[in-house]
Parts: structure tokens; sequence; C-alpha cells
């Protein structure tokens, strides 16, 4: 269920689609639905509706994993009216689960245990105990076995002292909810159509309706304004946080991390404090990431060193822009690596230092002030501070290639397409415009003049 506008959250934007760790609140569902194996999605979406099926059908169909749906609550009255919507596209036979597209941290596992509650043929309720059940439907018990709900606005006075509470997230047979459905009423303190009156609609024919209960509230916690989705935010990371430290890998500081993907760990690596994962990003065996870096998208060897503050942003995971970092390199501080960047064992990327579109092979240095685009560097190349690669002439891009063992000097511009010959060095402060051969210095500068007894302009 995606329909609701979220008033709350004093945004424009629909409120299924505010990000949680990188990805929409609704999307975190829906992924957990794959992880179910869930043959069919169906999203029922009201406010913000072509909005919010646009995100989703960009960032889940292109996966595969099931049939997805969209079926439109307009207006909205309730959530049994929002599941009626969804009707005639159900499936006859299987088992229906029940989600809300703000709940976005229920854990698969207590799903398959929900499902197996249901086994089938009885309607399986997920429930809570809360110290403080205000503003939650009551569940309403005769032993074992769950009698009713009781809404907050509907409930007896005796039913609102119960603390056990209706998660919003149930599992039952399909050919039973199409009937039900058919059966529910506006006649309740809201006027609206409650999914919670199923119940006593399941106990009249004599359906079982049980309860499974947990005692992780994140679980269960919807998002309705910034504050919750901040509280949502950390409790996500600090689930993330400890998974690593579990696995391994030294945290300085567990509660400053933010993995906004998927995150892979080899032994033995390290992460300071203030990093932010995002994408899919693999560390080697014995890294080690310094304080406030950004990474995405990026495969880091093992033993490499990313220190304080450097940028590296990949592209598309499995493409040639995801970026490489090779076994022993070394980048940072305060290095960028773009799209594109590959890199050998050993190499040393610097302070200041930008790698685009390029590969660097098995130990080349960029250690200073430098920007290498759409550059094909080979082993042991030293590239010195301040130089570039002019890689675009306004409107196409050309590549720079510089073979093994060539020194560049400080401030030069390789203007592409050139290729600097192997063992070869190009002096400082040099325009390149033409290739080199092998083993030659390059010097293209204009001489030097110096006017003795200059005296420069004063003023009037």
């Amino acid at each position: 269920m995606a329909a609701g506008k979220g008033t709350r959250m004093k945004s424009k934007l629909p409120k299924v689609l505010h990000l949680l760790a990188g990805r929409a609140l609704v999307q975190h569902v829906i992924d957990t639905a794959a992880v179910l194996s869930a043959r069919q999605v169906i999203v029922i979406t009201g406010h913000g509706a072509t909005e919010v099926e646009a995100a989703i059908a960009i960032s889940t169909r292109a996966a595969g994993q099931f049939d997805l749906n969209f079926v439109r609550q307009e207006p909205q009255l309730g959530t049994g009216h929002a599941v009626q919507q969804a009707a005639p596209m159900l499936q006859g036979d299987g088992v229906v689960v029940v989600l809300s597209g703000d709940v976005p941290l229920t854990q698969a596992d207590t799903l398959t245990q929900l499902i197996s509650a249901c086994g089938g043929d009885k309607l399986a309720l997920l429930t809570i105990d809360f110290a403080n059940p205000t503003g939650y439907g009551r569940i309403v018990r005769q032993g074992d076995l769950v009698q009713a709900i009781a809404e907050q606005k509907d409930a007896t006075p005796a039913q609102r002292q119960i603390t056990e509470v209706y998660s919003g997230i149930m599992a039952l047979p399909a050919q039973q909810l199409n009937k039900w459905l058919a059966r529910l009423d506006n006649k309740n303190a809201q006027g609206e159509y409650y999914l919670t009156d199923i119940v006593k609609f399941a106990v009249a024919d004599g359906v079982p309706v049980v309860a499974h209960k947990i005692n992780d509230a994140t679980q269960v916690a919807g998002v309705n304004s910034p504050v919750q989705l901040a509280e949502l935010e950390r409790a996500y990371q600090r689930r993330v946080a400890l998974g690593l430290m579990e696995q391994g890998v030294r945290l300085i500081d567990p509660a400053r991390l933010d993995v906004r993907g998927v995150l892979k760990c080899g032994q033995d690596v390290s992460i300071d404090v203030n990093c932010v994962f995002e994408g899919q990003v693999s560390l080697g065996d014995g890294v080690k990431v310094g304080a406030n870096c950004v990474i995405k998208n990026a495969g880091i060897g093992a033993s490499a060193v990313i220190h304080p503050f450097s940028h590296i942003e990949g592209g598309k995971p499995g493409s040639k822009d995801a970026v490489e970092v090779g076994e022993g390199a070394l980048i940072g501080p305060f290095a960028r690596l773009r799209p594109g960047a590959k890199l050998g064992a050993g190499v040393h990327i610097g302070n200041f230092v930008e790698v685009k579109n390029s590969s660097l092979a098995k130990g080349a240095k960029a250690n200073h002030l430098a920007y290498l685009g759409d550059a094909t560097v080979g082993e042991r190349v030293n590239y010195g501070a301040g130089s570039i690669t002019a890689n675009y002439d306004g409107a196409n891009k050309h590549r720079t290639i510089i073979e093994a063992d060539v020194h560049i000097g400080s401030n030069c511009v390789l203007i592409a397409p050139v290729t600097v010959g192997a063992g070869g060095t190009v002096g400082g402060g040099t325009t390149l415009t033409k290739d080199t051969p092998p083993l030659a210095l390059s010097v293209a500068r204009a001489r030097q003049v110096s006017i003795s007894n200059w005296k420069r302009p004063s003023k009037k």
C-alpha cells in the first residue's frame, strides 16, 4: 500500500519516495518481497501516483524478479478500500502478504515466519507489544486465537488497555481475502473501509486468526515525519554496522557510518568515521578507509589505503565506468576518482588529483594537484604536480597515452590525442601537442627572458 499523501513530511515529494539508506521507502518494501520470492507484486498508489509508479518501474522492472503491477486508489477511503483496488489483479491461489510502503525495515525472515504461521489456510497478523499503544489497533484475543482488531477510535475503554497491537502487516489465503473484501463497509468513527474488519469475517467463517508476535519495534515502524525518517535511518545504519563488525570489520565509531547500498568487506578491513558507501562497494582484505570518505560503485583491492576526504564515484556496477583500485594502492587525501578510473597495484593518487575514464598501470604515481582524463598510463609513470591532460576540444573527447617509465614534469599540458613514448621525459611547463619518441626529453615552452633593473608601475 503506497497511496498516502504524507502530509506531515511537509514535502512535495510523495512520502514513499523519500530516501532511507539511499533507496525509496517503498523500494525497501519491494526488495523485501523479492527476497521472499514473490511471484507477483501489486503496488497501490494514489497521491503522486504517476511519480511513484515511474520511480518504482525504473528501479524494479529491470530486475525482472516478479510480475509488477500498479493499481490506483482514488480517493483514499481507508486500508480496506486500498486493498479492494488490488483484488481484481490478485491471483486466486497462494498467500497474499499485505505490506505498507512507508514501513521499510521489516525483515524477510520475519515475513517468512508470518507466512509459515498462515500455512495457506489461516489469517496471520504481525503483532507487537507497545507500552504506549495509542493510535494502534488492539489485538483482541480469546486464548491463543485472535477474535478482532479494535481500532483506536472504535475501541472500548477496556480494549484500549490492551498493549498488543496490529502492525499493519498480514498474510492470508488469496481466495478468502477476495470474499472478505466484498463484505467491508464504512460504518465506523472514521467513515473508512478498515482492512482490519476482515478479522471478524474470518472468525465468523471459522477461519483461524493467529498472531506472530515480534519484539523489534524497528521492523514495524512507519515513517510519517522527517524526524521518524531520521530515526529509522539511524536504526538501519546501526543494523548494518553491527553486521559488519560481526564479520570482523573494524569500525572506529559504528554510529558514524552510512551504507546506502551494498558494502562487502574482506578480512581486517578498517573504516574510520563519517564514511559514506553508495551503490555496490567491495573492500578487499586489509583495506583501510580514512575519515570522511565517499565511495560509490567501486572495487578496492587488498591492502589499499584510502586516505581521509577522498571521493570515489564509479558508474553503474558491472559496467566499464565502475571504479577499480588495485592492491596496495594509496589514494588521497583529498583525491577524486571519477567513473572509469582503473588503477593497478601500487598506484599512488595524491592530494587534489582527479582521475576520470583513465587507467594507471602498476606503480604509476600522480601525487599532487593533477588531472588525468581519458588517459592510458603505463607502469611506473611519474606524473608531475599541476599537470593535466587536455582531453576535450569543445566537441569530442580524445585520449592521451603515456607509456611505461615516463616522467612528466610539473605544470605540463598534454593536448590529446597524443602519445608519450616509453621512458621519455617531458620537461616542466611543457605544452605537448605532438607524439614523442621513446627515451626522449621533450620541452615545449617559451625561452626565459630577464629584464635588468625593471620597475613595476606605481600608483599615481
